[in-house]
């Protein structure tokens, strides 16, 4: 027994003295001379903060050796990475890394979820409430002390901001703000399924505005992709129980709006990460709906709007909607951004389509809408047209990235 001892620790003693990289290691995750840049991840993220926001779990395990590698290189001696262990020499794959697709498949369940929720309760807010421009006010501010909550405790970290990058987001936050104070007036005068059918066009008005604004070519498949989208909001519009004017031009002006938000995204790139970049949007699209709903609806609220809310549904409920629905609002679009980048340009338009097919059947089955065979024919025409035209755009994008790098 003792010589056992002895004997071993005569080998652990002579380990220091000793590197000879072996076919062990190498299957351990060791660093073998090759060097690989800590803040590497596929897909263009980065584990600084203020960069990318995607948790060390979700990394494949091949990455995860390389990062432990990197941070092990000044050692002399070889040893293992903490993912690595075990007596067979193979690395322990923990869940999130087995099954990235369940992973995937919860973000983008998250997402649907809170968006349809966000929706339902948003429309019974307008039942008993119809002041959109405050409802939308109420929608950025409760994001925007969640906001300055998470960077109090530093989850994330507040990206530092000046005059330049200032200048650069007031257009993109200006656009953010009257496209969501129209979309809530278009929600609060038509059915939320009426409203995200018009919203169905705003593909159209993206390739518009590539191709007259920015001078994009934009190719003839894609064009013909869109008639079908063109075709079936018109057919559903006709017939749509629930038309009025109002509703169907806000919903027109959130489209105009959302698109130019797009062109001076693409003109205010920087290297913020997506959390810290829509807070500062948030905060000020809430200065700029502030002015509008206090001229607009201010004295409706004063004298009757919030009394005649109370009265109806009681304080506590009517605070409590309020601040739910902000909350919502906020975290839809915020795990809309994150789930969005994870995955690739194909998958993002499936995503975006089937977002919108399961707001609109949820929101008629949850307010028993009634709408006629045509309308269904026509929104059904329009969603095709859309997942036609992002599945063209994707692979187009596709292609050009390959070109790119070959």
């Amino acid at each position: 027994m003792e010589s056992r001892v002895l004997s071993r620790t005569t080998a652990i003693a002579a380990l220091p003295k000793l590197f000879r990289p072996s076919r062990e290691a190498a299957s351990l995750g060791v660093a073998t001379g090759v060097k690989t840049p800590v803040g590497l991840i596929k897909d263009g993220g980065s584990l600084t903060w203020g960069r990318q926001l995607r948790p060390v779990l979700l990394l494949e395990p091949a990455q995860i050796g390389s990062i432990c590698s990197a941070t092990r290189r000044e050692k002399t001696a070889v040893q293992p990475c903490r993912a690595a262990s075990g007596s067979s020499g193979e690395a322990k794959v923990g869940f999130l890394e087995k099954y990235p697709a369940l992973v995937t498949g919860f973000f983008f369940f998250m997402w649907y979820f809170l968006n349809v929720i966000f929706n339902i309760l948003n429309k019974k807010i307008y039942n008993y409430f119809p002041y959109p421009y405050f409802v939308s006010v109420i929608h950025l501010f409760v994001g925007v002390v969640y906001c300055l909550a998470s960077w109090s405790v530093g989850l994330p970290k507040r990206a530092p901001i000046d005059s330049n990058l200032l200048k650069l987001l007031i257009p993109v936050a200006v656009c953010h703000a009257l496209g969501h104070v129209t979309s809530n007036v278009s929600f609060a005068a038509v059915a939320v399924s009426f409203t995200h059918t018009i919203k169905a066009l705003e593909p159209f008005f993206n390739a518009a505005a590539s191709q007259f604004v920015l001078g994009q070519s934009i190719p003839i498949t894609l064009w013909l992709s869109l008639a079908p989208v063109v075709i079936g909001v018109s057919m559903a519009s006709l017939t749509e129980l629930s038309f009025n004017w109002l509703g169907f031009i806000s919903a027109m002006i959130s489209n105009i709006s959302f698109t130019y938000r797009s062109i001076y995204s693409k003109k205010a790139m920087t290297d913020m990460d997506s959390t810290n970049l829509y807070a500062y949007i948030s905060i000020i699209a809430l200065f700029v709906c502030l002015p509008p709903a206090i001229i607009v609806e201010g004295p409706q609220l004063i004298k009757h709007g919030f009394s005649d809310a109370i009265a109806k549904v009681g304080m506590t409920k009517f605070i409590s909607d309020l601040f739910w629905v902000g909350m919502f609002y906020h975290l839809y679009n915020q795990l809309a951004t994150n789930t969005l980048e994870r995955v690739a340009p194909l998958t993002h338009a499936v995503g975006n389509v089937l977002k919108r097919v399961f707001v609109i059947g949820f929101s008629i089955i949850a307010f028993g809408n009634k709408i006629s065979t045509q309308t269904a024919i026509g929104t059904s025409i329009a969603i095709a047209g859309v997942a036609m035209y992002s599945f063209i755009k994707a692979k187009l994008e596709e292609e050009k990235r390959q070109m790119k790098t070959t």
